[in-house]
Order: C-alpha cells, then structure tokens, then sequence
C-alpha cells in the first residue's frame, strides 16, 4: 500500500460522540487519544511497541506539537497516518497527518519520545529497539517539536488532584490527561486554537496535587503545571494562523 509523504501506517476512525466538545467539533483531546492509539497501533505491528515491557523498556512521550487547520466533526471519518521521522541523539521522532476522506488536511503533528529503562527511568539510546527502516538515526526531521519558553501575563490559576481516571498502563498520568486539563482552563478563552504545542518534563502521580498557572500575551496562552514546586509540564496554544 502506498502512503502520502513516505508516511508508513494508516487507519481510518470515524469521530464519534464521545469525541467532540459541544459545537460538535473533535477536541484535542479527543485528538491526542486518536494519535496515541495509532502510535500503539504502528509501534506493535513492528514489534517496538508494548512487547518491551518484557525487556523493561517504555517508550514516554517528551514533545508533541499539532497544527490544527480544521478539527473534524461529530460523525465525520478521517484517515489517520503516522511514521517515523528518525532520531536525533535521545529523541526519536513520529509524524501524524489526519486528513478527510477528499484527501483535504486537517492536522499535522510532531512528536518526539524517549525510550526508558521502566524500572530505574534511566534514558536508553532509541535505536536499540527500532526498525532502522523506519525511524534511520541518520535522519534529523527539519521540524522537531520546540522547547517553549513562557511568556505573559498570569490571568489564572487552579489546583486539581490526579485522580485515578487520568493514569495510563504505568500508573503515571497519561499524555492525553495534560491535554484535557489545559483544555478545560482555557476552554472559555480560547474559541479557535491553531496550534497547540505541550513538553512533558517530569511524571504526575496519583494523588498528586497539580497547579496550573495560565499566562497571555497577544497571540498565545501558555499553562505552566506545578507539583510541589517541580514544573511538570508546559504547554503554548497559539490563536494565529500557521
């Protein structure tokens, strides 16, 4: 099967309800969740995916950054593609591309990971597991997820406890429950997001208490995540067009 932009696994998933916010739109959450579950899809049909429990190994997502050019409807069916996008000295790089079924772009995303030793968290080089087919350590992706730097003014701040329906396999916060806590801070304030970038910088854990301090400038909003003092996470939304 031939895929657009040498991407190299594809699925097709319609929206459903339990995707959309109220005016019937994909949230990113519910984006973040489709882009996990073919990233899981792609990495175990290759075998680096959750066969590397056995070896003590998990792969934890560092960087992901979306363009959002239309988020796609209640009931609506998308394709879903993803591949690697080589490595860079710990990082290896995965690409996202949903598009409707005319072939029109509707996101674009970035991701980096970090493959880890589960039990002593220390960092593994990540072609020690990958197809080098698919993700070649001698390619460097031009586009590669940034470090964000906040910016603004604090206009808000609250603290939510993690509780059990945010962990993931690991009994750590999964990706997609940052993206849904940000979501809901700024859901009153932010009507179109363009783009939306998050690093994932330390581990939540159950019962931990998370405080999220929302700063604007003129064309973004940045959330910072707190535990005890420690930045967990940082995330840009930008309202500009890309």
């Amino acid at each position: 099967m031939m895929y657009p932009e040498s991407f190299q696994f594809q699925k097709n998933f319609e929206i459903n309800s339990f995707f959309v916010n109220p005016k019937g739109s994909l949230r990113i959450k519910g984006l973040a969740d489709l882009l996990q579950e073919i990233a899981w899809k792609h990495a175990d049909s290759q075998d680096f995916g959750r066969n590397l429990s056995k070896a003590n190994q998990m792969w934890v997502l560092a960087r992901l950054e979306l363009k959002l050019f239309q988020m796609p409807k209640w009931g609506q069916k998308v394709e879903l593609f993803t591949g690697g996008r080589g490595v860079d000295k710990i990082f290896a790089f995965r690409e996202f591309l949903m598009r409707d079924l005319d072939g029109n772009v509707l996101v674009r995303g970035m991701s980096s990971w970090l493959l880890l030793d589960s039990n002593s968290k220390k960092m593994l080089r990540p072609e020690m597991v990958l197809p080098v087919e698919l993700f070649d350590p001698a390619l460097k992706p031009e586009w590669q997820p940034g470090k964000i730097i906040k910016n603004g003014e604090l206009i808000k701040e609250e603290t939510i406890k993690v509780k059990a329906s945010d962990l993931d396999l690991y009994d750590h916060v999964n990706n997609t429950s940052y993206v849904r806590w940000v979501e809901d801070l700024i859901y009153d304030m932010v009507p179109h997001v363009k783009q939306f970038s998050i690093n994932y910088l330390s581990e939540c854990l159950l019962g931990d208490e998370v405080t999220l301090q929302l700063f604007k400038d003129e064309n973004a909003f940045f959330v910072m995540g707190f535990v005890e003092g420690k930045t967990s996470f940082s995330v840009e939304v930008s309202l500009e067009s890309l």
